[in-house]
């Protein structure tokens, strides 16, 4: 029997990158799948390359409304969750000179209050001894210049990460975050005009020598949402390429 048979997961973001990398990953470990997007295009071709046992519905994390509608579907369909993955984020790079209330509310809307609403309207649906995932990142453990919106929206993720443990631990749910380091998403296109030199300039920051794949930090995801990561909670792995340690 596969690991994940017969589990349900939602994962937030999964059109793309590492949501995308984690619903695949899932999948092949026998979980029914949930994933959410902004674009239905992308989550078009998610599916399309997913395959069965997935299912797309169009959202912002940021829109209550959107995130109700979520729940609802999860409910109405199979009743219950047993594992939420929240990697929907934005990353802006806007000089502190520049920087606006609008910048400011885009950002946290999406990676802050939309990551603690998802799984806040999750929680009635979650059985117990299920599983959630939060994706953080570096920015809550380093100091990018022209991020800081991006790096205090994820410093957020991972304090909700410690305080959502405390307070499911007598439900028997596990709650931990991951923190990738520089990854080959997507999202390294909207970094600047020159995906190229945006990508070198990453690289040198990462002692291994290289960008992150998104299946490797999908492959910390799903230990810790899996029976494999049983006796962890609160915790943050980060998935670095030795970028924060070395």
């Amino acid at each position: 029997m596969k690991k994940l048979t017969g589990r349900i997961a939602v994962i937030t973001g999964g059109s793309s990158g590492i949501g995308l990398a984690t619903a695949r990953l899932m999948l092949s470990k026998g979980a029914t799948v949930y994933i959410t997007g902004r674009r239905q295009k992308e989550l078009d071709e998610a599916v399309a390359e997913l395959g069965d046992n997935v299912t797309a519905l169009q959202g912002d994390v940021a829109n209550i409304a959107d995130l109700n509608q979520l729940w609802a579907t999860v409910r109405e369909r199979s009743g219950s969750v047993d594992i939420i993955v929240t990697s929907a984020s934005i990353a802006p790079s806007i000089a502190l000179e520049d920087a606006t209330f609008d910048y400011f509310d885009s950002t946290f809307d999406v990676n802050a209050r939309g990551t603690f609403f998802a799984v806040q309207k999750g929680l009635p649906f979650m059985k117990e001894g299920g599983a959630i995932v939060l994706v953080a990142g570096d920015g809550h453990m380093t100091g990018w210049p022209d991020f800081t919106f991006y790096a205090g929206s994820k410093a957020a993720v991972r304090s909700f990460a410690r305080i959502l443990a405390a307070g499911l631990v007598d439900r028997g749910i596990r709650v931990n975050s991951v923190s990738p380091g520089p990854v080959d998403t997507p999202m390294l296109d909207s970094l600047g005009p020159d995906g190229a030199s945006v990508r070198e300039g990453l690289i040198s920051t990462v002692p291994m020598g290289r960008l992150g794949q998104p299946v490797e930090v999908a492959r910390a995801i799903l230990f810790l949402a899996s029976d494999d990561g049983s006796f962890i909670t609160g915790e943050d792995i980060a998935v670095d390429g030795g970028a924060f340690d070395l």
